[in-house]
């Protein structure tokens, strides 16, 4: 474990008490209600939650799908047991790490997260595991550095990004660190959804991207113009290799 991922770590647990309160983010909502509406058109009947913190996403679903068999993983023991104290059983909602998920090829028919990709160093590595273990869907609720900030940054964002320049931007945004830290989210990673579009791409054969933040560019797509994004994928071209 490196000390960034420690740090964070360390955050999460000292503010698990408060974490619902603090983190009522409406684009993971929207994202919530677009991804019910997947869930029913496919016929899921299995989940996993990677990075389930507190549990809010089982709890949405578990809501709307009362058959829905649900599981989540989360490596920070205080949110878990928040989770557990608003009724989540502990076999439902339990240790795991989204970079070497604890079950087998294709053993959910959907897997899912909601705002961790930014705060993990590599989320390349969390994505395959995300594929490997999924069956029928991916489902990504994150964050698009590109879409964020006024329209001129915006630009300059996704020109260094189409010009594989944004890495060296961000180690000298960052003074060579890689992540921010702040009080109202810890440690973040400069990410954005469409980071992952290709590697998904390669196993999936529908993919597609729907903003779930106000698209703050009139001429533009949710890449240049939404801050945060719902990343969808299903009809598996290939198993697991």
């Amino acid at each position: 474990m490196t000390d960034a991922v420690a740090r964070q770590r360390a955050y999460y647990e000292a503010t698990a008490a408060s974490y619902d309160a603090a983190h009522m983010e409406r684009e993971h909502l929207v994202a919530l209600h677009l991804l019910s509406a997947f869930i029913e058109m496919a016929g899921i009947r299995s989940v996993l939650d990677v990075g389930a913190g507190t549990g809010r996403a089982m709890r949405f679903l578990k809501a709307r799908f009362p058959d829905l068999l649900i599981k989540g993983i989360e490596p920070v023991a205080g949110l878990r047991r928040q989770g557990h104290l608003q009724g989540i059983p502990e076999e439902d909602l339990i240790f795991g790490d989204g970079g070497a998920l604890p079950f087998e090829d294709g053993s959910f028919d959907l897997v899912c997260e909601f705002g961790v990709l930014h705060h993990v160093p590599r989320p390349q590595v969390v994505v395959a595991e995300m594929i490997r273990v999924a069956a029928k869907m991916v489902a990504i609720s994150d964050c698009n550095f590109m879409g964020q900030g006024p329209s001129w940054l915006r630009t300059i964002k996704w020109m260094l990004w189409r010009a594989r320049l944004w890495p060296l931007a961000d180690w000298l945004k960052t003074r060579g660190k890689g992540y921010t830290y702040s009080e109202g989210d810890g440690i973040a990673y400069s990410y954005s959804i469409f980071q992952n579009v290709e590697q998904l791409r390669a196993t999936w054969k529908e993919v597609g991207v729907i903003a779930t933040a106000p698209n703050h560019a009139k001429d533009a797509g949710p890449m240049k113009g939404a801050s945060h994004a719902l990343l969808i994928a299903q009809s598996r071209l290939r198993e697991p290799s």
